[in-house]
């Protein structure tokens, strides 16, 4: 094929992606975050992905370029997903340990579809990854600690928590005990070690266990 034929078949899959469904963009971060929670960023390829939507690899290329512009726009997404969910939480929910044991169920309710926490699966390969994604997923982990903070400060001023720590440490505790919970719990192909696991961490919050 000479070098001229190469050119318009680029152009002609460029120009194959542009007349595709604005929802093409979106089906791609579906797959692709699935993949991620599932296998790990390293664990796919561009190729996977087209063969499960049934599209050219340069379709996914329009969108995304790299894989690693790729990345960004998923942590991006699901950030923006789990900022919404906390805000229902807040929006829904008044006692402080409430809050926590429904930010514990959208933990588990990504397990029981037999999946990770994106960012968490990120962070599994954080030496793999490009600068930008490393900093999306430290972002997204602080946005969860400084909301958990938010959330321990009104149970310890309205007594319904009680912990020793500043905040700040016993936020990054509980983001580190779930995170680890589904670790292990993935292992086992148990949901209700995680349930029972986390459980027991926001127990130790509350006062529940000392009772117990």
């Amino acid at each position: 094929m000479t070098a001229r034929s190469d050119d318009k078949s680029a152009a002609s899959d460029a120009s194959d992606a542009e007349r595709q469904p604005q929802g093409t963009r979106s089906r791609i971060l579906d797959v692709a975050e699935r993949l991620v929670q599932v296998r790990g960023f390293n664990g796919f390829s561009y190729a996977d992905i087209a063969t499960e939507l049934g599209v050219t690899k340069a379709s996914l290329h329009y969108h995304f370029p790299t894989k690693a512009s790729l990345g960004e726009a998923l942590v991006a997404r699901y950030a923006e997903r789990f900022a919404r969910a906390l805000e229902g939480i807040d929006a829904r929910v008044a006692p402080a340990s409430a809050k926590l044991a429904a930010y514990a169920k959208l933990y588990a309710d990504v397990l029981r579809e037999g999946r990770m926490c994106l960012c968490g699966m990120l962070a599994a390969e954080h030496e793999t990854l490009s600068t930008p994604i490393r900093e999306a997923v430290v972002s997204f982990l602080d946005d969860n600690e400084a909301w958990l903070e938010g959330v321990l400060v009104q149970g310890r001023e309205d007594g319904s928590l009680h912990f020793g720590r500043s905040p700040e440490d016993t936020a990054r505790s509980v983001i580190s005990g779930l995170e680890g919970a589904m670790l292990v719990a993935r292992s086992y192909g148990d949901v209700e070690r995680f349930e029972r696991g986390s459980t027991q961490l926001l127990a130790g919050l509350t006062g529940a266990g000392e009772a117990a």
